[in-house]
């Protein structure tokens, strides 16, 4: 089955840097357009980035963009976001996900990672 896997989320002073990363198995990864959201607690998912399948466009949201990079290593099934000047309210679980390649348009993604711990402190 179609499995998710992130790694790297963890405890980060404001202003700095954190890159997170989600290992896709069960799926041919190189078919699927990825994406990040987050959820701080007692709020809604927020859509963070999305990447094309073949790493060709990429959407960011507007809490993040200048901030943020999503990348892809479609060789490693990885998906990874690099996020730049932290700032406490970036602090949330971060999941990436994986839909067809229209999800990087209609934010319609069919799989979900667990998800990983990002906590910026001030």
């Amino acid at each position: 089955q179609v499995q998710l896997v992130e790694s790297g989320g963890g405890l980060v002073q404001a202003g700095g840097s954190l890159r997170v990363s989600c290992v896709a198995t069960g799926l041919t990864f190189s078919n699927y357009a990825m994406g990040w959201y987050r959820q701080a607690p007692g709020k809604g998912r927020e859509f963070v980035a999305a990447i094309s399948y073949n790493a060709g466009s990429a959407y960011y949201g507007d809490s993040v963009r200048g901030r943020a990079t999503i990348s892809r290593d479609n060789a490693k099934n990885t998906v990874s976001l690099q996020l730049n000047n932290l700032n406490t309210e970036d602090t949330a679980v971060y999941s990436c996900a994986a839909g067809d390649p229209q999800a990087i348009v209609t934010r319609e993604f069919d799989y979900w990672g667990q998800g990983t711990q990002v906590t910026v402190s001030s």
